[in-house]
């Protein structure tokens, strides 16, 4: 049996968590789908606990902004009343990878319940409307857990298979929003 990433006060603080959030995380809830991610959970409340891919396929990734800071949103995760999580958090100045959601689980995400059974949600730190929230880390971080994503469920790397929040059905959301550069993004997700 291996032993599960242990989690440090740096990588809590790095993190934008408290020790409190941290300590209550059992040991065994430390491992990650992606190994480059960090384990700090969401609520309950906030997915719904699944076994996919056996029970639903996962055929999508789902690119999210999440028009809040990071601490804020792994705040909003965390909160039981928030009603929505994504699987991934990536912060904008370095790239740090929080997951939030087992990728077996189905977060509550895209706002239509058939594109949350099947996708994977990543959230981007960030503002719609700011564009240097897009930095090279972000970016960089995010394509590298999209391709590792799409190679581990044989999702095609394009854009019928990679959409952003906007493109999925009933959505009011404009996420990622005019200054995403998908062109960079997908060349970062096949190259």
């Amino acid at each position: 049996m291996s032993t599960p990433a242990r989690i440090t006060r740096r990588s809590a603080l790095l993190a934008g968590i408290g020790l409190a959030t941290v300590a209550a995380v059992p040991s065994w809830a430390a491992t990650v789908d992606y190994p480059a991610a960090h384990w700090i959970p969401a609520s309950a409340k906030n997915y719904t606990a699944a076994n996919r891919p056996s029970g639903y396929p996962v055929n999508l990734v789902v690119i999210h902004v999440t028009q809040e800071t990071y601490p804020d949103t792994v705040r909003l995760f965390q909160d039981p009343k928030h009603a929505a999580a994504a699987h991934y958090v990536v912060r904008s100045a370095d790239g740090y990878l929080a997951q939030m959601v087992r990728e077996h689980d189905i977060a509550w995400h895209a706002g239509n319940w058939d594109y949350n059974t099947r996708s994977i949600g990543i959230e981007h730190e960030g503002w719609v409307d700011k564009p240097e929230y897009f930095t090279d880390a972000l970016y960089k971080s995010s394509a590298a857990l999209t391709r590792s994503i799409c190679d581990r469920y044989r999702i095609p790397k394009d854009r019928k298979h990679i959409i952003g929040h906007v493109e999925v059905p009933g959505s009011t959301h404009t996420d990622p929003g005019p200054y995403w550069d998908w062109t960079r993004y997908m060349r970062l997700v096949t190259g």
